[in-house]
């Protein structure tokens, strides 16, 4: 359910006129599927040239970057001082002899492996055997900093529900001295289970994984260790619960989330997030004590988050400020805090826009560096652009103007950033600009010549309007390359509903997005919409469907459908299919089970069908916790899609892998037993050692896709057996 859609690239070729359309043919070849295989990524992606930049900055201020070309690769070498290019086939013939500096600021430290380097480079720490270590890089001495950790109950570990990984969760003080973290105790939690397949004994898979059932879930001590002694000061409050204020988990970006230290490591600003995610506080420990001062906290009556893409809050302890993000006006703005009192000082951003990020902070000239959707008249909401502002408020000023969706990069001294726009329907541009928005220089212009030669044709952007129409929805709308448009073309609604990403995914441009467009030149139409319920716009629209996430954005899906049939009436509302993973999946069974004369065939993919199921900290994010209801049951019981098993009347295909340890398969097995007590007709494909996404299976699974749709909603018959083949790019091949 976390993982936000799978994407695969793909472009479009022209089909021979005897093989476009399913309801002229009653049997599909081998060919047909490979002209529409001739459109996923590995096929596609080789032919768009010199789209984006991605740059590895220098330590004199210059950097390079790679751009991809019909021939290969050429590498560019750029002095942002007066915007000048070196341009060569190798690093070596433009002049740079390592490869430069990692681009942009880490978001926690590197050290290789498993271990987190300090800031110095001198020391990296990690985990072994439930307790912190660390070792000195140049000598290779280790020291033990932690001894009592155990199994359930160890220290930094980023081990919990559907996460596993040995890489220590913590952040280092800007001095190197210190070390704040937390020992994590989830001996009280529930185990989860999964079993191999294999010839002999199957070996078994148990972890702890937390449930909304749950009267206990995992709760972190947070500690702070002086290095060099070694000493742990643990700080003075309770446990807190295992969240984040940016998603459900505490390790949102690989790191240490919502903690920062003052520069002399003398205070370490926090925020604490309750177990329903309604509650943050704002906290300053004292390093040397352990002593904590709640400064001030934020209640709402939903979900507190604090922004898209990144932690939004940043700590000031100069001016005894802190910036903090808030959704409190029904959209996500930052506001300046006064500390001393914990009070705000004022409002910085205003506006029915939301800012997703705050990039930079010139705290010198206290001036603000942010991304924003939505503030731009006239263009899709969900184009990102920078901006800057003051601290007080004024002097807002966009620095990206072009209509589009912008991807910024920021070098490393803050003098200029790096500006790739693009939209889903037109390649990306990329400028250097300086931090006044003035383009000093003109980088790539991305190149679809070749697709156009060989007969792509981009997807249609699409605005309609929700289900009680009071939002415009968009998203994308995927058509026949040589579409006929007195012929009738069935539906697919691909569907993901979030609520924390919807279907269509990033607005930056791509040839192609999931096997959208393959699907389409087999004869459908496919339909992505962004319905309510998912983020980047306002507080309300987000929390459409809080607490009844059974709603999964049909009644925006079926609005905009309709909306799109009476405007192009070659959609064939009378064979509408649909299908998704994870959340999609859940989405994909509700739709067939609670809107069964709408939808005729759907593909299930890793569905979280019973939340009660499925993890405890997204479900409790945006259901709330679980409590009894007055006829005896829960409030999750009714959006458990095996309630309404008994409704289905279609096609459908559910589809799990045996060892999803991100939604347990017994998500999908508790369906499976509903629909056959009911003695309901359903097919059901399992992966017996595949996780989430289905690994190597994921192929396999797109043709079942395709067979499925092509059989029940054209009602023609696939080919047997075809086989999708990935290759590589021949241009990032040895050599190039």
């Amino acid at each position: 359910m976390k993982n936000t859609p799978i994407l695969y690239t793909a472009f479009i070729f022209v089909f021979a006129a005897h093989s476009i359309f399913a309801q002229s043919t009653s049997v599909f070849t081998a060919a047909d599927y490979a002209r529409a295989e001739k459109m996923l990524s590995y096929n596609t992606a080789p032919l768009v040239d010199r789209n984006g930049v991605r740059p590895t900055f220098l330590p004199d201020g210059r950097f390079w970057y790679r751009v991809l070309t019909p021939t290969g690769s050429e590498y560019v070498l750029i002095n942002p001082t007066d915007g000048s290019r070196t341009v060569g086939d190798s690093l070596a013939r433009i002049g740079v002899t390592g490869s430069g500096a990692p681009t942009g600021p880490a978001r926690f430290g590197g050290g290789g492996g498993n271990a987190i380097t300090s800031p110095d480079g001198k020391k990296a720490a990690f985990i072994r055997e439930y307790d912190l270590w660390v070792r000195d890089v140049a000598s290779g001495r280790e020291t033990q900093l932690t001894t009592d950790g155990i199994k359930d109950y160890g220290y930094a570990t980023d081990n919990a529900g559907w996460k596993k990984s040995e890489r220590p969760i913590l952040l280092w003080s800007p001095d190197s001295r210190k070390i704040a973290t937390f020992r994590q105790d989830q001996r009280a939690v529930s185990d989860m289970y999964l079993v191999t397949t294999n010839v002999g004994a199957p070996k078994l898979e148990a972890w702890k994984y937390p449930l909304p059932t749950d009267k206990r879930i995992i709760v972190i001590e947070r500690v702070i260790i002086e290095v060099d002694r070694p000493k742990l000061i643990q700080l003075n409050i309770p446990p807190d619960a295992r969240r984040g204020t940016l998603c459900d988990d505490i390790s949102c970006s690989g790191g240490f989330d919502d903690n920062e230290w003052s520069p002399d490591g003398s205070k370490l600003a926090f925020v604490s997030s309750s177990r329903d995610h309604k509650q943050a506080k704002f906290r300053i420990a004292d390093a040397a004590t352990g002593n904590v001062r709640e400064v001030f906290e934020e209640v709402v009556p939903t979900q507190y988050e604090s922004g898209q893409g990144a932690v939004n809050w940043k700590y000031l302890p100069e001016t005894n400020e802190a910036i903090w993000y808030s959704e409190r006006d029904d959209w996500g703005h930052l506001y300046l805090y006064d500390l001393r009192t914990g009070k705000p000082k004022n409002q910085i951003t205003k506006g029915n826009f939301v800012v997703t990020q705050l990039l930079k902070m010139d705290t010198a000239n206290r001036v603000l560096y942010f991304e924003a959707n939505g503030k731009e008249a006239g263009r899709d909401p969900y184009f990102s652009h920078l901006y800057r502002i003051d601290f007080d408020g004024r002097n807002l000023k966009l620095l990206t103007p072009e209509d589009g969706h912008h991807q910024v990069t920021i070098s490393p001294d803050g003098r200029y950033f790096i500006d790739n726009y693009s939209k889903p329907d037109v390649p990306t541009t990329a400028v250097l600009r300086d931090t006044t928005g003035k383009e000093i220089a003109s980088l790539e212009k991305g190149d679809v010549s070749r697709l156009v030669a060989a007969g792509w044709k981009p997807p249609t952007p699409i605005t309609v309007k929700s289900r009680d129409g009071k939002w415009d929805l968009y998203g994308l709308m995927f058509t026949p390359t040589n579409l006929d448009r007195a012929k009738k073309y069935p539906v697919i609604n691909y569907i993901y509903p979030g609520p924390q990403g919807g279907g269509v995914g990033t607005r930056a441009f791509g040839p192609s997005r999931n096997d959208n467009q393959a699907l389409a030149e087999l004869g459908f139409v496919v339909v992505v919409i962004d319905g309510t319920c998912n983020p980047d716009r306002s507080k309300s629209f987000h929390d459409v469907c809080y607490g009844n996430m059974a709603d999964n954005t049909l009644e925006d899906q079926i609005a905009g459908m309709k909306q799109l049939a009476a405007k192009h009436p070659y959609l064939d509302l009378d064979r509408v299919g649909v299908w998704g993973h994870s959340g999609g999946g859940y989405a994909t069974a509700a739709a067939m089970f609670r809107y069964p004369d709408f939808y005729k065939v759907g593909i299930s993919e890793s569905g979280n069908h019973e939340n009660r199921n499925y993890e405890d900290d997204w479900g409790e994010r945006y259901i709330g916790l679980l409590t009894a209801t007055a006829d005896g049951k829960d409030n999750y019981e009714a959006q458990a899609n095996q309630i309404y098993a008994k409704n289905l009347k279609g096609k459908l295909l559910l589809a799990h892998g045996n060892m999803d340890n991100n939604v347990p398969p017994y998500n999908t097995w508790l369906v499976v037993d509903a629909l056959t007590k009911a003695n309901k007709d359903y097919d059901l494909i399992i992966f017996p050692n595949a996780r989430h996404g289905y690994g190597g299976d994921s192929f396999y699974m797109m043709r079942r896709r395709w067979d499925y749709f092509v059989k029940n909603l054209l009602g023609a018959n696939p080919p047997k057996e075809y086989k999708l083949v990935s290759k590589p790019d021949p241009r990032l091949a040895p050599g190039q």
